[in-house]
């Protein structure tokens, strides 16, 4: 049943995106963010199939992560990317709003939710994700940083090549707006630390422990009913989060679980290796 139900929303997530990318934002010839943004200025300049670029751009980023993650995350995005370019083959390219600024705002709407859905079940829809997953593995990378500016490169030479500035910032309103709904479906950090209150403290730290990141344990004590208490405290990446959550209801469906937004980490945030 949740097989059946994570296909579901792989499916739609997907359609939200190519409804977004064929009837929202090409026919105005507007960006979105990271490689589709790429896809996109290529195809604007060239006639070339947006669609095809999409997936011809996240392929080596798809076999990158299958070698670095080969996880359920990748599987997810790969089939994510792929649906998502069939059905832009399939779907017109045509208006669905006159003006460019509704395009910017349901497309990046739509957008924003389809990547967030995806993203809830621990997946992606490929791109700028899964580089962030492989980076924020093996770096503390200030991974939004180095996206905005990627994504101000493109929009700049949208508004610079077009001699269309309202383009470019049409653009970033599509962009802004994407990335603002997918942290309000998602989660806006791109850190979250996680305290698991558990009674099945051995084995949920075994599971734990094969993610990249370290687990420390802390003896608590209930305040009002003064049992003694495990509770393990792990930081992860929001990209992690989805696989995070289904370890925890797998080894402990009654553990109490507290996630909460990490702004910054000092010190060594992955998993030392022994």
């Amino acid at each position: 049943m949740k097989k059946a139900l994570d296909a579901i929303i792989i499916l739609v997530g997907a359609l939200l995106v190519a409804v977004g990318f064929n009837m929202f934002l090409i026919p105005h010839q507007l960006l979105s963010g990271g490689v589709s943004g790429f896809a996109m200025i290529i195809g604007y300049f060239t006639n070339w199939n947006i669609g095809l670029l999409y997936l011809i751009f996240n392929l080596p980023l798809m076999i990158w992560g299958m070698i670095v993650i080969g996880r359920r995350f990748i599987m997810i995005s790969v089939a994510s990317v792929i649906l998502t370019s069939w059905l832009m083959q399939i779907l017109p390219t045509s208006y669905v709003a006159q003006e460019p600024i509704l395009g910017a705002v349901f497309g990046g709407v739509l957008i924003g939710i389809g990547s967030g859905i995806t993203l809830r079940i621990g997946g992606s829809t490929g791109g700028f994700d899964i580089v962030g997953l492989i980076l924020t593995r093996k770096f503390d990378f200030p991974l939004g940083t180095i996206i905005s500016g990627m994504n101000g490169i493109v929009i700049v030479a949208l508004g610079y090549f077009k001699n269309n500035w309202d383009l470019a910032l049409f653009s970033m309103l599509a962009i802004y707006i994407c990335g603002k709904v997918v942290d309000t479906v998602h989660i806006r950090h791109v850190k979250v630390t996680a305290f698991i209150v558990t009674k099945q403290k051995d084995e949920l730290t075994h599971e734990l422990l094969q993610l990249p990141r370290g687990v420390t344990l802390v003896k608590t004590e209930g305040a009002y009913t003064k049992q003694q208490h495990d509770m393990l405290m792990t930081v992860t990446t929001r990209y992690e989060l989805a696989e995070l959550k289904r370890i925890i209801k797998k080894i402990d469906p009654k553990a109490f679980v507290n996630i909460v937004e990490t702004v910054g980490v000092v010190g060594e945030f992955r998993k030392l290796k022994s």
